[in-house]
């Protein structure tokens, strides 16, 4: 899998792909955001907003190789410096990719940055209490649940529940050593 699949910066040329998945409605059900509407215009504002402020976020592209376009994203996002942690979030937008390993090597390529480039010790994320697949892989993974938010999201004419869960420098390595 490592081999078929690399990491790379957001570009510019990544949006119009972007925009096409958060307005799939099936795929934005599974995630912890809120199904919306979002003209084009909003995801190039979104992007030009990220490349004017990259020194709190890394926002990558999940490439296949020998793909022209991207298969997902995968962010480290709202990095506080000063306690060296940040948030993880990911995205297979490709159907294609989804159950096939393609979050579990992007997760972890990104850990790895997290925690051996930028010098991070803690990465934290939130996911959708129903989503059994994500919470297995971020499981397997090492992080651990830390808390529940009750009815903390509205999708699908219902409230859902989110788990918290977080993952530390030396619980990631001691199980990727």
């Amino acid at each position: 899998m490592s081999n078929e699949f690399f990491l790379r910066e957001l570009a510019k040329g990544d949006v119009d792909v972007i925009n096409r998945w958060r307005s799939d409605y099936e795929l934005v059900d599974k995630l912890g955001a809120n199904f919306r509407y979002i003209d084009k215009t909003v995801d190039e504002a979104w992007m030009a907003a990220y490349f004017n402020n990259r020194a709190n976020n890394v926002r990558l592209a999940i490439c296949q190789k020998g793909v022209e376009s991207i298969v997902g994203v995968v962010y480290l996002i709202s990095i506080d410096w000063v306690n060296r942690n940040c948030e993880l979030a990911i995205m297979i937008g490709d159907q294609n990719c989804r159950g096939k390993g393609v979050g579990e090597f992007a997760t972890r390529q990104a850990l790895k940055h997290a925690f051996f480039d930028l010098n991070l010790h803690r990465v934290s994320l939130t996911v959708l209490e129903s989503n059994v697949s994500a919470i297995s892989l971020y499981s397997k993974l090492g992080f651990k649940r830390e808390g529940l938010l009750k009815d903390v999201v509205y999708k699908s004419s219902k409230y859902h529940n989110m788990l918290t869960m977080a993952l530390l420098k030396s619980e990631f390595s001691e199980l990727n050593s």
